[in-house]
C-alpha cells in the first residue's frame, strides 16, 4: 500500500490509501495487472479524471458502482459492469468521452483502456489479487 496525496484546487485537500489488486478471468488470464480499488467516495468520484490515458495493465475498479460517466475524459475505455461476486454482467467496451453507461444488477465496475476487456464476455467469473506495494 502506499500512501497518495491529493490536492484540489477548489481548496479540498485529502489523504487517501489507494490499494491495488492483479485481476483474472476465471480461465487464469490476467484481464488488469495493475488495478486500483477505488472503494472510498472521493477515489470513486475522482476515477480516472484528469488522465490522459491508461498504461497497458492498468485500470480502476469502482465499487460500489452500477454506472459510469465519461464526463470531461479524454480517451476511451472498455467498462466491465460485474455483479457483487465478480461475474461479469456486461462488458461495454469503447466507451466514449461524454458518454454514459450503467448496467442492472451490476455493483462494481473495472475501467480498461479501450481493448484490455477482449477476453471478458459476460458470465465470466473474475477474481481479485491484492499487490504490496
Amino acid at each position: 500500500m502506499r500512501d497518495v496525496s491529493e490536492n484540489h484546487s477548489e481548496g479540498l485537500g485529502a489523504v487517501t490509501q489507494m490499494r491495488y489488486a492483479r485481476i483474472e478471468n476465471e480461465d487464469g488470464s490476467v484481464v488488469c495487472e495493475r488495478c486500483a480499488l477505488a472503494v472510498r467516495p472521493l477515489a470513486r468520484m475522482k476515477g480516472l479524471l484528469g488522465r490522459d490515458a491508461l498504461e497497458p495493465g492498468e485500470g480502476i475498479l469502482l465499487r460500489p458502482a452500477g454506472s459510469i460517466h465519461m464526463l470531461f475524459m479524454r480517451f476511451a475505455i472498455d467498462a466491465i459492469f460485474c455483479d457483487r461476486d465478480l461475474v461479469v454482467v456486461d462488458v461495454v467496451r469503447d466507451l466514449a468521452p461524454w458518454k454514459f453507461a450503467a448496467r442492472r444488477g451490476a455493483k462494481q465496475v473495472v475501467e480498461l483502456a479501450a481493448g484490455a476487456a477482449d477476453g471478458v464476455s459476460p458470465g465470466n467469473r473474475l477474481s481479485l489479487a491484492t499487490i504490496d506495494e
